[in-house]
């Protein structure tokens, strides 16, 4: 992994940060596409312990536009693209028949355009390269198995899962693997968003007694099998999805 250029799409916190540590901890050169900027500066610290750079684009993934321009800035800078993962992520956490159609546009957009978005800018930037790749896809457990309050939600996670398998098999051919990972319930900073007060913790602990482990997993955990498909331990995966979820959905 050491040396490799990778891109993380909302880098800035939860799951997103946790990948942009792990991979400034291999040794990897690391481009953050987030709208926000909180954490750059810690990163940066972590990069400049490791001796790599890390880059901050501010993005809105569901932007084809802005992505295909942070992707141009990525190659301009770095020469190259190794490994790009889609993880930037939006939910709120309401019953279907109370949403409204900004809503489901919001959702859709950043959670599913946002991968397409991504996939199509990395796909580009790799074969420019003709060195082969990787692009890690995360999705969520809702879209194999749905989740009340998450209709939509799980509707675009589960076309990131079919469109992850569909990429994987176009593009195989170059020696680009293309995989997901489908988080369960994560202590980040989005859970808490949708979970505040009493009634939050009520139902977050709930979570926890319908999880074998009796825990949230943790962003780190996460980390973990995105980076594991990210590198050449992978090298003869694709087109899967892994569930990182602490045993609540077995699904197989």
């Amino acid at each position: 992994m050491k040396g490799r250029i990778a891109v993380v799409t909302g880098g800035s916190r939860g799951i997103g940060f946790a990948v942009a540590v792990r991979f400034l901890r291999d040794g990897m050169h690391v481009a953050v596409l987030d709208i926000r900027d909180e954490a750059v500066e810690h990163l940066t610290a972590v990069g400049h312990k490791t001796g790599v750079r890390v880059l901050h684009i501010p993005t809105d993934v569901s932007s084809y536009q802005q992505v295909r321009e942070a992707g141009a800035k990525v190659r301009e800078e770095f020469g190259r693209l190794d490994v790009w993962v889609n993880n930037a992520g939006w939910d709120r956490i309401i019953p279907f028949l109370s949403t409204a159609p900004s809503d489901w546009e919001r959702v859709v957009g950043i959670n599913l355009m946002g991968v397409v978005h991504g996939t199509r800018v990395a796909l580009e930037g790799m074969l420019a390269g003709d060195a082969g790749g990787a692009i890690v896809n995360v999705a969520s457990d809702a879209g194999r198995v749905g989740s009340s309050g998450e209709a939509v939600y799980s509707a675009a996670k589960g076309g990131v899962i079919a469109f992850t398998k569909a990429v994987a098999r176009e593009v195989a051919r170059h020696e680009i693997r293309v995989n997901c990972v489908c988080p369960g319930p994560t202590d980040t900073p989005l859970l808490a968003e949708n979970f505040r007060g009493e009634e939050g913790a009520k139902i977050i602990g709930a979570m926890k007694r319908g999880i074998p482990f009796r825990r949230l997993g943790t962003p780190e955990e996460i980390a973990s099998a995105v980076r594991f498909l990210a590198s050449d331990e992978a090298s003869y995966i694709t087109g899967q999805v892994l569930s990182v979820n602490g045993g609540l959905n077995m699904v197989g």
